[in-house]
């Protein structure tokens, strides 16, 4: 056992967080912490690390436990470079592998004979078993796996203090990956990361060894990733077990059950104190009706289950149908800062789809959607289309207002009363109106934004990672609201999940191209699946060629052809086989990310089982292919 709470509560004065809370995470056990906005979340995980004390109960951990804790806007103050700083990482190992080599030299002087050579082999053999425990000797290539795995592949020499904030905080979490740390904690991992980056994450996480505590809204990332759901919710935290989907089943079967026997009981004694009030007063019934009261006494009541506050309810409508064509984009080159972003774009959008705009974190997935509201020359936008914008940085929002006239500002035709009705819809209440904007946390900030928007009543919503800062709750909501949305929706988002749910159509960009794919997220995975296995061939084509080419120049004989026929005959049958568990691979990947096949986790635990053992099998033939090219 890594922690364990029991009885643990925690408040700020009258202001109780939680109480109550008892749970335990094993080694190897994967946890996913969930619940709204302001229910303690981070609170907790500050206990677990010991920044804060509880009130009561207790909180445990194993001694020694070795903790990894990235927070949400965690990184890093250096001046080194992104590579050297990860070699630190790896200081030991190194400093034991330069004394090997030190110990070695001294050795190969020293007589065999003396006592000084016994004891030279014995400070050896140790350093070796403790570099090979370690497994030192691979420190490099696992510095280059996360790195390249995160995003980094063209950023070893970057001054790390000259990095942006979120690049700063993917490097925190790629430094904890490479420390394997006992217990990884995890406060919402996800925010700065891109889809591919997010395959490679989670794939990773499938194989650490540790313990893992993650905070997350990325239901896709909870599905992957966790074992078990810990939901904090009324002040108390219930534990799930299985994936979010699987979560979802287990929440909705909970409550049913205790309202079922809540309202039974409420009946049972609605029943029991009717008999009471008749009878208590007749002399021929008082001993019945006392002892219907004491029954009704003694009886252990059940708690009536916690109804959460009214999730948000969005609604977008507008009142002008815009004509078929919506939107079209001819030959468009994107730039930024004198970068050429986007080479010769062409993009078409009809009325009433729904489109996803994808791609990795700088290639201008944000800008693009930006120049279509500029009326650039070269996007065509068709009659009685209204634009209705909503921006990840919440710039069109006045700081300085409060809540309500931020809204009631933009729109003066309106009642306070319907200022205060359409806020409250959007999960802003009485007790926000007079709050100033700048006040707000990200997730309230992200409720107004939305209100503002669902008011412009735009029949093309231009929307820039829409649930950014939303707790579940509030992007099942804007989720369902934007699937009854009968307009046009273009939007960006890192959230595979939301992507999953609505879009029609998806739009990447990438290598400075911008590609539609129709038919949906499950396609446009599928198709770039396929796309990533023939680039792989040609390339592997490419180099076996090569390789070919300069072993034949360099052929000498007769047996030395022989044995090069013999081994070129044993390649061409490896690399079947390669090719056959490759394509096996993939096609396992390519069913993980269909949401209906990550909702089932025992389908899951199956396929991570197959490409466990494909992987032993590549790793055996990889290496019995390198010894015959």
């Amino acid at each position: 056992m890594l922690i364990s709470l029991d009885g643990a509560a925690f408040g700020y004065g009258d202001n109780l967080i939680f109480k109550d809370v008892s749970f335990s995470l094993n080694e190897g056990e994967r946890a996913g912490l969930i619940g709204a906005n302001g229910e303690g979340k981070t609170t907790l995980i500050k206990l677990i690390l010991g920044e804060l004390e509880a009130d009561a109960g207790t909180v445990f951990k194993k001694n020694g436990l070795k903790i990894g804790y990235l927070e949400q806007n965690g990184g890093y103050v250096s001046g080194n470079t992104v590579y050297k700083e990860m070699l630190a990482v790896f200081k030991q190992d190194f400093d034991a592998i330069e004394k090997l080599s030190a110990l070695s030299s001294q050795l190969s002087v020293t007589d065999v004979k003396s006592r000084e050579y016994a004891a030279l082999c014995a400070k050896i053999e140790s350093l070796e078993k403790f570099v090979s425990a370690r497994d030192g000797y691979n420190a490099e290539v696992k510095i280059k796996t996360v790195l390249n795995g995160l995003g980094f592949a063209d950023m070893y020499g970057r001054i790390i203090d000259t990095m942006s904030g979120g690049e700063k905080t993917r490097l925190k979490l790629a430094r904890l990956l490479l420390e394997e740390p006992d217990l990884l904690i995890l406060d919402e991992p996800t925010n700065h990361l891109d889809i591919s980056t997010l395959f490679w994450l989670e794939e990773y996480l499938q194989t650490f060894k540790g313990g893992i505590f993650v905070v997350s809204h990325d239901r896709y990332f909870l599905d992957r990733v966790v074992t078990r759901i810990l939901e904090i919710e009324n002040k108390k935290l219930l534990s799930f077990t299985g994936n979010y989907s699987k979560y979802k089943t287990l929440k909705a079967e909970l409550v049913a059950r205790q309202l079922k026997e809540y309202e039974a009981q409420q009946e049972e004694r609605a029943k029991l104190q009717d008999y009471v009030d008749r009878n208590l007063v007749r002399a021929s019934t008082t001993k019945m009706a006392q002892s219907r009261r004491r029954q009704l006494e003694k009886m252990e009541l059940v708690e009536k289950p916690f109804t959460p506050r009214r999730p948000p309810a969005f609604k977008f409508e507008y009142d002008t149908q815009p004509y078929e064509n919506v939107l079209e984009i001819k030959g468009l080159d994107l730039t930024r800062e004198d970068k050429l972003l986007i080479k010769g774009a062409n993009l078409k959008i009809t009325r009433g789809v729904k489109v996803a705009i994808v791609g990795e974190n700088g290639t201008g997935k944000s800008s693009l959607l930006k120049e279509v509201l500029k009326g650039n020359p070269k996007i065509l936008v068709g009659r009685f289309v209204k634009f209705a914008y909503y921006d990840q940085e919440f710039i069109n929002l006045d700081s300085e207002n409060t809540v309500l006239a931020e809204l009631w500002e933009r729109h003066v035709g309106y009642t306070q009363t319907e200022a205060r009705s359409a806020l409250a819809r959007c999960g802003l209440f009485a007790e926000d109106m007079q709050k100033p904007v700048k006040a707000l946390s990200g997730g309230e900030r992200a409720k107004l934004a939305l209100c503002v928007l669902e008011c412009e009543r735009g029949n093309v919503l231009l929307l820039d990672e829409p649930t950014n800062h939303l707790d579940l709750p509030a992007r099942e909501g804007l989720e369902q609201a934007l699937k009854n949305f009968d307009g046009t929706l273009v939007f960006v988002s890192h959230d595979r999940y939301f992507i999953s749910a609505l879009a029609d159509a998806v739009a990447e960009i990438s290598d400075g191209s911008l590609s539609y794919f129709e038919g949906g997220y499950e396609n446009y995975a599928e198709r770039k699946t396929e796309a990533e296995r023939k680039a792989r061939e040609a390339v592997a084509a490419e180099k076996l060629k090569a390789v070919n080419a300069e072993r034949e120049s360099s052929y000498r004989g007769k047996k030395e052809r022989a044995e090069a026929e013999r081994k070129k005959q044993l390649a061409k049958e490896l690399e079947k086989q390669i090719y056959a568990l490759e394509s096996e691979e993939e096609q396992i990947n390519a069913q993980l990310i269909l949401p209906e096949v990550a909702a089932d986790y025992k389908q899951v635990a199956v396929l991570l089982a197959k490409l466990e053992g494909i992987k032993l099998q590549l790793d055996a033939l990889y290496k019995q292919y390198e010894t015959v090219i």
